[in-house]
């Protein structure tokens, strides 16, 4: 009874000294991020005052209408050589709102100083100061993953940290070399991605191994299948001009930015099919093998929908304003999906394949590391 007493004393020190940590640093952030002004190097204004002025009614050469306002504001600068003087600003904004916004007393925004006048300092609005925003945001993430996933959930949050920043380490490799395959780089890191997402949240053992190898199995074929598909088609009915701009080969991005799509719905299928697998086997050691096949079917059937909607989605979701904007403006609607959804529906499409290729390997993979687990018994 005194072990037992002990150890739970000691994990309960732990998990109150892990709490006060996380508390201390999101009480830092939060310090720190509403008095961080003098580590920009752009000048920054906090609104004090902000009068509407005037309004105007217009219409475009498409007969919608829209209104125009504008803002006289006054803002008080928070760093740089004129730190605390007052600065006026002329806002000017329209009810969509697709390209400005209208600001409230409170908001920061970046500004560039002009001339000092009888009124004072004028300038123009830049940007808005949105750090505070989006770390609120982060922080509510980071706590739902705590609240929810617990030691899963820290492990989550270190992974996602370290895989963004390979990426950003992958494609900074890649934009300061050009020689270099861009798919060669995002291979490479699919691997990195797959084995530290998996080994940081699920620990070292056979589930993760089996999800591991179902994850780069689905992903590559998948990749393969596209390829195959795009050479045979001649990639007819794909429509690269939002990639124009681009000074490198843009098929090789698109087949890129398909393959870091795939890898992230197959790894969400490999997981569950290994983690369903292996708790079959866990809650019943006698299960047999056509059993496991026939559950793991069933449980392969149920996730398949719902995944490819999930992609389908996430994919579509990012073009509806631009969708939207093109059928306002009377542009006929098979025009208007074939420009904005082309390269959507293939990545959607690519991604899908995975799915449903993960699903016999993952069944038959973790079949493989269950047997294998018997054999050591």
């Amino acid at each position: 009874m005194t072990v037992n007493a002990n150890k739970s004393k000691k994990m309960t020190c732990k998990k109150v000294s892990f709490y006060t940590i996380i508390g201390l640093l999101f009480a830092a952030s939060i310090i720190f991020v509403n008095h961080n002004h003098s580590f920009y190097d752009r000048p920054i204004a906090e609104v004090i005052k902000a009068d509407l002025e005037d309004t105007v009614n217009v219409v475009d050469m498409h007969n919608n209408e829209d209104q125009l306002f504008t803002q006289n504001i006054i803002a008080q600068l928070k760093n740089g050589e004129e730190k605390g003087e007052l600065i006026h600003l002329t806002n000017q904004y329209s009810s969509s709102g697709a390209y400005d916004q209208q600001y409230h007393i409170g908001n920061e925004l970046f500004v560039s100083i002009g001339k000092k006048e009888e009124t004072g300092l004028t300038g123009t609005i830049k940007d808005v100061k949105r750090d505070k925003y989006i770390l609120m945001v982060t922080w509510i993430f980071v706590f739902t993953l705590l609240i929810v996933g617990k030691k899963q959930g820290l492990f989550s949050i270190i992974s996602l940290a370290v895989n963004a920043i390979l990426l950003w380490y992958a494609l900074d490799i890649y934009v300061n070399n050009s020689n270099i395959s861009l798919l060669l780089i995002c291979g490479i890191s699919a691997v990195l991605f797959t084995i530290i997402s998996l080994l940081l949240v699920n620990g070292f053992n056979e589930k993760t191994y089996a999800a591991i190898v179902v994850t780069l199995l689905g992903t590559f074929i998948s990749l393969f299948i596209a390829y195959v598909v795009l050479w045979l088609t001649s990639e007819r009915g794909l429509r690269y001009e939002e990639m124009q701009f681009l000074t490198r080969p843009y098929r090789m991005v698109f087949m890129a930015g398909l393959f870091i799509g795939s890898l992230g719905a197959v790894m969400d299928v490999a997981i569950t099919m290994s983690s369903s697998i292996f708790e079959l086997y866990e809650k019943n050691n006698d299960i047999t093998e056509k059993a496991l096949k026939t559950s793991g079917l069933d449980i392969g059937k149920d996730i398949m929908g719902t995944m490819t909607n999930i992609l389908f989605f996430a994919y579509i979701s990012g073009s509806m304003p631009v969708l939207i904007l093109y059928l306002k403006n009377a542009v006929p609607l098979s025009y208007s999906l074939s420009m904005n959804l082309s390269l959507e529906l293939a990545r959607a499409l690519a991604g899908g394949i995975g799915i449903v290729i993960a699903i016999p390997i993952g069944l038959y993979t973790s079949i493989f590391f269950v047997n294998r687990k018997r054999a050591k018994l």
